[in-house]
């Protein structure tokens, strides 16, 4: 077998957290194009629906949408437990739901705060759990975490401390997990994308004007895309990555070399 049938996912299952857009959208499409059966989980439970229907119909593969808030530990055990009865089993996760909120540090609400770290710090937590809980029971599998160039660098012209402390807590989190379960197959990584052109991205009032200034600072000079991230994510998820655990991919185009 050729390490191209090596890479495949036929036969896993998987979920992928914010799977109706942007980034997890992307990958839970390459996942399907790969051979795997996948879950997208959302708290938009109608936005999750057509991209299952538009995932399956372009691959043929089971895909199913499960509504989701991320950071209920109720409704994550809930979810995991309807991904492994629907699919028949877990052998890998990308848990990517998150947020960013940009304010001035001193002007951040506590609520604001919270918030951000509540979804993008608890949220990866509870679903990692909930995930390798079943994996650790069940011979093992990978977990993908998304954090963010965002933990190695502080972001410029715009203010988002939360953000940027929450993702430093994933890339830590996910490398003590790699360590506690490494010897019982359970494999935990996570990618760090820099500067994406999500559609939230390209249409947010918000974002769109800092655009041209990230492009400016960029050593390639624009923007990924998601669908530049979807190679990465098929690797961790499949078995050419076994001995693969602890680490963090930064896909950012170089913006974090300097």
């Amino acid at each position: 077998m050729g390490i191209i049938e090596k890479m495949r996912l036929d036969g896993k299952k998987g979920f992928v957290t914010g799977g109706a857009r942007g980034i997890g959208k992307s990958t839970a499409a390459a996942f399907a194009e790969a051979g795997a059966d996948v879950a997208i989980v959302d708290i938009d439970i109608c936005e999750a629906k057509k991209t299952a229907e538009e995932i399956s119909a372009g691959t043929g593969r089971k895909v199913i949408a499960v509504e989701c808030d991320c950071t209920v530990p109720e409704q994550v055990d809930r979810m995991t437990a309807v991904v492994v009865s629907e699919l028949g089993g877990l052998d890998f996760c990308h848990n990517n739901a998150g947020i960013c909120i940009n304010a001035p540090a001193e002007e951040m609400t506590f609520e604001q705060w919270y918030k951000v770290i509540n979804i993008n710090l608890n949220g990866i937590f509870l679903t990692d759990i909930a995930a390798g809980k079943y994996m650790l029971a069940h011979g093992g599998g990978s977990i993908i975490n998304t954090a963010s160039m965002s933990g190695h660098i502080v972001n410029v012209p715009q203010p988002q401390c939360a953000y940027n402390a929450s993702k430093a807590g994933v890339i830590q989190l996910t490398k003590s997990l790699a360590i506690e379960w490494a010897r019982r197959n359970v494999r935990v990584n996570s990618i760090s994308p820099g500067y994406i052109g999500t559609e939230l991205t390209l249409n947010s009032d918000s974002l769109k004007p800092l655009i041209s200034k990230w492009n400016e600072m960029a050593p390639l000079g624009r923007l990924g895309k998601p669908e530049e991230l979807q190679s990465i994510c098929v690797y961790l998820a499949g078995d050419t990555s076994t001995f693969t655990t602890g680490a963090d991919f930064i896909v950012d185009g170089a913006f974090t070399c300097f």
